[in-house]
C-alpha cells in the first residue's frame, strides 16, 4: 500500500541456531509430516497457478477498489468504467475487516457479495484479500495483548494498519473465522482468480517487543540453541559479562544502544522475519484447505530495503507466487542524478523488486503500481508525461505476469487523500496516469503474436545469480564498522551494473542449486557470514565453468556473526586467489584513488589491500597512501571457471561497471552498453527498452527492424518495443 507509514519505517531502519534455510524439498516433506492434508493442496495449487489472470493479454490490468468508501449507487458505474477502460480485474477487501464483522461474531457480507456479482457482471476478475492487516476496534480492546508494542514502550493502538502480531495465537482465532467466513462464500466463485494474505506483511515500526513476542523469542532461542551454553557461546557472551544462566533471563535486546550485544540484536531480527513469515504461513493454510485449486495465493512484499525484517525468501513454499509494490516517486528511493529524475522516479528499484519477487517461486505479479502523484513522499511531483506508462512497460519487460494500481478512484478522506487514481475526485474523469494507463493496455493487448519465442543466446549467456542470504544484510547493518557503509547502495552497485550489461538477474539461496548451465554468473557482494560447506559449493560452481563475483566484507565470518579464528578472511583466500591482509576506511571529506588500465577511481568507504597468490591476476591496484601499488582487485583461475574479487567499494560505481565489463567480455559474453537507468529486457519474444534518465539515448543495435512502439532514440520517459 501507498504507507503512510513509510517514514516512520526509515527512521527505524536508518537509527538502527540460525534459522537453517531447508531445501524446497525438505520444507515440503516437514509440512507433509504436521499438515497432510494441506500439502496435498498445495501440489496441485503449484500446477494451477501458471495463468494467473486469465486473458488474451500479454500481461492483463486490474486496479484496486474499495467499495467500502463509496455510496452503493456508484458500485456499478465504477465497476462497469473499470471494465470499459480496459481493465480485467479488480481487488477487494484488504482493508475491510470492521465492514465484514462491525461486531464480535455479527457478519455482513451483503455488500462485498454484490461487488463481486458486479465484477463478475462486468467481465472483471477479482483478488480477494484476508483483512488481517487492520483488526477492528472491538477485537484489539478485547485482546490488547495481541498489539504491536514498539521500542519506546509505546503500543501501536487502533487506528494505525499493521498494528497487531498476526503470529499471536489469540489473534490468529478470528483471523481463521473471518477468512474461512470468506472462503466458504468466494473459495469457489468463478469471478475469484486468486487471494492476497493480508497487506505489505510487517509490523509497524518494524519489530514487536510485547509481552508476546518476549515469550516467543525466548522459544525461539531455545529451539534453536537448545542449551543456554551454545546461545552463550554463540552470542559471544562471555564479552562484557553478558552470560546467562538460563532462557528466562534473556529479554529483547535494545537495538537502539550502540553497546549491545549485536548478536543477540541479529537473533532478534531472525526471529521477528520467522515470526512474520509463521503469520503468513498460518493463513496460507487455511485458504488452502478451503478453496478452489483455481484461485492461487499471494501477498505483496514490498520496501525491501525500508523492511529488513521481511525475508521473502522465508516464505517461499508458501505461496503460489510473492507479489510486489513499487512507488517509484516516493522519494526515498534511489534514482538517477539528472535533472528530470524526481519525475521518472526508481527504475533500478523496481527492476530489483520485480527479479526478487520472482526469484521467490519462478514468477510474479505487481500488486501495487502507481498511477501518478502519491501523497506520503517527501515532496509529491507530478510524473513525466510518458512516465506512468514507461513504468507498466518496464514491469512487462521484467515478466510480471500482471499489473495492479492502487487505486481506482483517488480517497476523499484518509491518510492517502491526495494519492492519485485512475480516475478524478469527481469519480467520472479519467486522470492523467490513468489515461496513460488505459495506452498501455490497448498497446500490450495488441501486440503482435509470436509463436514459440525462443530466448537469444546472448541473453541466456549472461544470465547471472545474485547470492542473497537476509542474514547478512541482518548483521552487515548492524556491525557497519564505518558509519558511511550502507549494504543496500553495495547492493545496488552491482546490480545496476548488471542491468546496464542487460543480464537478467536472479536471487537465489544457499541451499539452491548452483547450476553452471542456468547462470553462468554469480554475484555476492559483502557476502560476509560463510561457512566450509558454501566455500567448497562456491568452488565447485566455479570449476565446472561458474564466473564469481565476491566484494569487500565477504568471508569475514562465520554464521554466528563471530570472526574467524584465523588471519583476515582466511577461509576465502584460496577461492579469491589472495591473502586480505588489511582494509582501509577514510574519512567523509577524503577520497583516496585506485588505478585500472591507467584510469583512476575514487573510493572513500572501504578498501582492501591484497597479496595475490602467484598465478592471480591483478585487475586494479591502489594508486596512493602508504600501500601505493598493491593490490584492490584480482582475478583467480579455478578449473573451468573463474573469480573476481573487488577489493573496494568506489564513490559512484564506475570503477566496479568497469571490472564486471571486463570479467564478462573475458568469456566472449556478448553485453549492452546502456546508461545507468536505462533498461533493455527480453521477454516473450520481444524486446523492451525504457529510459530513467535525463537524456536521450540511442539504443544499441540489436538484430531487428520490427519497432512495434517506438524507435532506436529514446527519449527521458520514453519506450520502444520490438521484435
Amino acid at each position: 500500500m501507498a504507507c503512510s507509514d513509510l517514514s516512520q519505517a526509515i527512521v527505524f531502519y536508518v537509527s538502527s541456531v540460525i534459522v537453517i534455510q531447508f531445501n524446497i524439498m525438505c520444507k515440503k516433506i516437514i509440512r507433509f509430516i504436521a499438515f497432510a492434508s494441506i500439502s496435498l493442496l498445495l501440489s496441485r495449487h503449484f500446477a494451477s497457478a501458471q495463468n494467473l489472470i486469465p486473458s488474451k493479454s500479454q500481461m492483463p490490468v486490474g486496479a484496486y477498489y474499495y467499495p467500502e468508501h463509496w455510496n452503493e449507487n456508484q458500485w456499478e458505474r465504477d465497476l462497469k468504467r473499470m471494465a470499459e477502460l480496459g481493465f480485467e480485474f479488480t481487488h477487494f477487501a484488504e482493508f475491510a475487516w470492521a465492514k465484514l464483522e462491525p461486531s464480535e461474531g455479527k457478519f455482513d457480507f451483503a455488500w462485498l457479495d454484490k461487488n463481486v456479482e458486479l465484477a463478475h457482471k462486468y467481465g472483471l476478475k477479482v483478488i480477494m484479500c484476508t483483512p488481517s492487516a487492520t483488526p477492528p476496534v472491538w477485537l484489539t480492546q478485547k485482546h490488547p495483548e495481541i498489539l504491536i508494542k514498539q521500542e519506546s514502550g509505546f503500543y501501536v493502538k487502533h487506528g494505525m494498519r499493521l498494528n497487531c502480531n498476526i503470529s499471536h495465537p489469540a489473534y490468529q482465532r478470528y483471523i481463521k473465522r473471518i477468512v474461512e467466513k470468506m472462503t466458504a462464500r468466494y473459495g469457489h466463485h468463478p469471478a475469484v482468480v486468486g487471494w492476497q494474505i493480508d497487506n505489505e506483511p510487517h509490523f509497524e515500526g518494524l519489530y514487536d517487543y510485547s509481552d508476546f513476542a518476549q515469550k516467543e523469542f525466548r522459544k525461539w532461542l531455545q529451539a534453536k540453541y537448545k542449551t543456554i551454553d551454545k546461545l552463550n557461546e554463540a552470542w559471544g557472551a562471555s564479552f562484557w559479562s553478558f552470560s546467562y544462566n538460563n532462557f528466562n533471563q534473556i529479554f529483547i535486546p535494545n537495538k537502539n544502544e550502540k553497546a549491545a550485544n549485536q548478536h543477540a540484536v541479529v537473533d532478534f531480527k531472525r526471529y521477528n522475519a520467522d515470526a512474520l513469515a509463521a503469520g503468513i504461513r498460518f493463513q496460507a493454510g487455511i485458504l488452502r484447505a478451503n478453496i478452489s485449486e483455481k484461485q492461487w495465493i499471494t501477498t505483496n512484499f514490498a520496501y525491501y530495503k525500508f523492511l529488513p525484517s521481511v525475508d521473502l525468501f522465508r516464505s517461499r513454499g508458501d505461496l503460489d507466487f510473492a507479489s510486489h509494490t513499487m512507488y517509484l516517486l516516493s522519494t526515498y528511493l534511489n534514482t538517477d542524478k539528472g535533472e528530470m529524475a524526481y519525475r521518472l522516479g526508481s527504475g533500478m528499484e523496481l527492476s530489483f523488486s520485480t527479479e526478487m519477487a520472482k526469484s521467490i517461486e519462478g514468477q510474479t505479479g505487481i500488486m501495487e503500481l502507481q498511477p501518478g502523484q502519491i501523497n506520503w513522499g517527501q515532496w509529491n511531483a507530478q510524473p513525466l508525461p510518458g512516465a506512468v506508462r514507461m513504468w507498466i512497460w518496464h514491469t512487462f519487460g521484467l515478466g510480471d505476469k500482471f499489473v495492479c494500481t492502487y487505486r481506482f478512484r483517488q480517497p476523499l478522506f484518509g491518510s492517502e487523500q491526495f494519492h492519485k487514481g485512475i480516475m478524478e475526485t469527481d469519480g467520472v474523469t479519467v486522470s492523467p496516469g490513468g489515461k496513460e494507463y488505459v495506452q498501455a493496455i490497448n498497446e500490450i493487448k495488441n501486440l503482435p503474436n509470436i509463436e514459440n519465442p525462443r530466448e537469444p543466446d546472448d541473453v541466456k549467456s549472461r544470465r547471472t545469480a545474485f547470492l542473497w542470504k537476509q542474514d547478512n544484510l541482518f548483521d552487515l547493518e548492524e556491525v557497519k564498522v564505518n558509519n558511511s557503509w550502507d549494504t543496500y547502495q553495495h547492493y545496488y552497485v552491482y546490480y545496476q551494473k548488471l542491468k546496464s550489461m542487460g543480464c537478467p538477474v536472479t536471487f537465489i539461496q544457499e541451499n539452491d542449486v548452483f547450476d553452471v548451465a542456468k547462470y553462468p554468473y554469480m554475484v555476492a557482494p559483502a557476502y560476509e557470514m560463510v561457512d566450509l560447506a558454501l566455500i567448497a559449493k562456491l568452488k565447485k560452481y566455479v570449476s565446472e565453468g561458474g564466473n564469481l563475483v565476491l566484494t569487500v566484507r565477504s568471508g569475514m565470518k562465520d554464521n554466528n556473526g563471530h570472526l574467524w579464528e584465523t588471519l583476515l578472511q582466511q577461509p576465502v583466500w584460496d577461492l579469491i586467489g589472495a591473502k586480505v591482509d588489511f582494509f582501509d576506511q577514510l574519512p567523509p571529506s577524503k577520497t583516496s584513488s585506485i588505478k585500472i588500465d591507467n584510469h583512476n577511481y575514487k573510493w572513500n568507504v572501504w578498501a582492501d589491500i591484497l597479496q595475490p597468490k602467484p598465478g592471480t591476476e591483478v585487475l586494479a591496484v591502489h594508486d596512493d597512501n602508504f600501500y601505493t601499488g598493491r593490490a584492490a582487485a584480482t582475478l583467480c583461475k579455478h578449473g573451468n571457471g573463474n573469480v573476481m574479487y573487488v577489493g573496494f567499494h568506489s564513490t559512484d560505481g564506475e570503477a566496479e561497471e568497469v571490472l564486471l565489463r571486463k570479467f564478462y567480455q573475458q568469456n566472449n559474453t556478448k553485453i549492452l552498453d546502456l546508461p545507468d537507468y536505462v533498461f533493455v529486457e527480453w521477454r516473450d519474444g520481444y524486446w523492451v527498452a525504457v529510459n530513467y534518465s535525463s537524456q536521450t539515448v540511442v539504443l544499441p543495435t540489436i538484430n531487428s527492424s520490427n519497432f512495434y512502439i517506438g524507435t532506436s532514440a529514446l527519449n527521458p520517459g520514453g519506450v520502444s518495443v520490438w521484435y
